[in-house]
């Protein structure tokens, strides 16, 4: 526990921002409840959440549970987040679209990191356009296909006709790309730290930082309707917490990783202090969210992967006066 108070203390004197220190909670309304249950999603970039401990206490929750929800990828996420499996969690705005257009209650709430994923290609592959007759990696048939359309559709190529598909787990991928048997693999961290520090292939595409993707959210903040319906204040200190903790990891990328570790979500410290460096977590302020769905909504529409339009998700989908709240109260 002293651990946890000198990490938390010690970001907040290095950052000399109020904002990170844990705000006097006396003067306002406690939580509903003070049981949260957030998604463990399988991928460590949704770090936020997993450093969020000591701060979501000081908000007032004491059974805080994370729930493994990373079966089926970011897929399986919004779909058990969307039964009620979990209160809130980080997950790729991708599938969380997919679900809200089948109906799924589930409100996206804020902003959480700018994108994460990364295409990745041999020699013979120096653009996205350089796909179209090639050997494509993907982790699995919904989940990344969900990325795949968007970017490829975005130059005008269909990922199902103009390229071969192959489904590999990472491990297998990464060696596939090193030994030549495929022509480009669609990486999510820690994937995408491997393959760098093990200099295999070269960046196409880094949604971090190349244009339009980098514009935009890759991973969002996204809760369950009811949840977030019958306790409004217990949202909010949720969210503050986990935005927080976003700013947290951009600021400290070692002492968050080795914070991952410690409890066991990643194995690979180097790998994830390389991610927190990697992955822009400080723009939740900066960046509109619904931008971000109005991108990534309009780019699924037009490859028939969702029926509802940009307007409809946001009307029915998301909500925004809390991070508007916290971005007057959080400001650096």
């Amino acid at each position: 526990m002293m651990g946890r108070r000198r990490f938390i203390q010690g970001i907040a004197a290095a950052a000399g921002a109020p904002a990170l220190r844990p705000r006097p909670v006396d003067a306002q309304a406690p939580p509903e409840t003070s049981r949260l249950r957030l998604a463990w999603t399988g991928s460590a970039c949704q770090a936020p959440q997993y450093v969020a401990d000591d701060l979501l206490r000081v908000e007032g929750f004491r059974d805080i549970e994370f729930v493994d929800l990373s079966e089926g990828g970011g897929v399986g996420v919004a779909r058990k987040l969307g039964a009620g499996a979990a209160d809130l969690t980080m997950n790729f705005v991708g599938p969380l679209l997919v679900e809200i257009d089948g109906g799924a209650p589930i409100v996206v709430l804020a902003g959480g990191h700018v994108g994460c994923f990364e295409l990745v290609g041999t020699n013979g592959v120096r653009a996205v356009r350089d796909l179209k007759g090639r050997t494509v990696a993907v982790a699995d048939r919904v989940t990344t296909f969900i990325f795949l359309d968007a970017l490829v559709g975005y130059v005008g190529l269909d990922a199902r006709k103009d390229m071969k598909l192959v489904f590999h787990p990472p491990d297998e991928a990464i060696k596939l790309l090193a030994d030549g048997q495929i022509d480009a693999y669609l990486a999510f961290p820690p994937a995408t730290q491997e393959l760098r520090a093990r200099k295999i292939g070269h960046i196409v595409v880094a949604t971090a930082t190349d244009r339009p993707w980098s514009q935009y959210f890759c991973c969002m903040l996204a809760g369950h309707r009811d949840f977030v319906r019958r306790h409004p204040v217990a949202t909010k200190r949720a969210m503050r917490a986990i935005l927080k903790s976003a700013d947290i990891c951009a600021l400290e990328p070692d002492r968050a990783a080795r914070t991952l570790a410690a409890k066991g979500y990643t194995k690979q410290v180097e790998y994830a202090a390389q991610l927190m460096r990697d992955v822009p977590y400080g723009q939740w302020r900066e960046y509109d969210p619904a931008d971000t769905v109005r991108f990534y909504a309009l780019r699924l529409h037009e490859k028939g992967v969702i029926k509802s339009s940009p307007q409809k998700l946001l009307a029915q989908g998301t909500d925004w006066r809390v991070l508007e709240e916290l971005k007057k109260e959080l400001k650096r």
